[in-house]
């Protein structure tokens, strides 16, 4: 039973993370699509996944502070 729940987790978060790719390609103006996607340059998939670390980074900084800040 516990593996099936992991499998839907995973499902879930592979499913999230990938909503999260196509959010920060729209965002940063890269022309991301299903599928297929050899037409991009190094520079624009790079910088997609390198947007994507700064914010879950910064998201990460956030957490940390403020559970920080409710200790105190």
């Amino acid at each position: 039973m516990a593996n099936s729940n992991s499998k839907m987790t995973n499902k879930q978060a592979k499913a999230a993370l990938n909503k999260f790719k196509y959010e920060v390609a729209n965002e940063i103006g890269v022309n991301l699509k299903q599928g297929y996607n050899g037409d991009l340059t190094s520079k624009q998939a790079g910088s997609i996944g390198g947007e994507m670390v700064k914010k879950m980074v910064a998201q990460s900084a956030n957490q940390m502070q403020s559970q920080q800040s409710n200790q105190y």
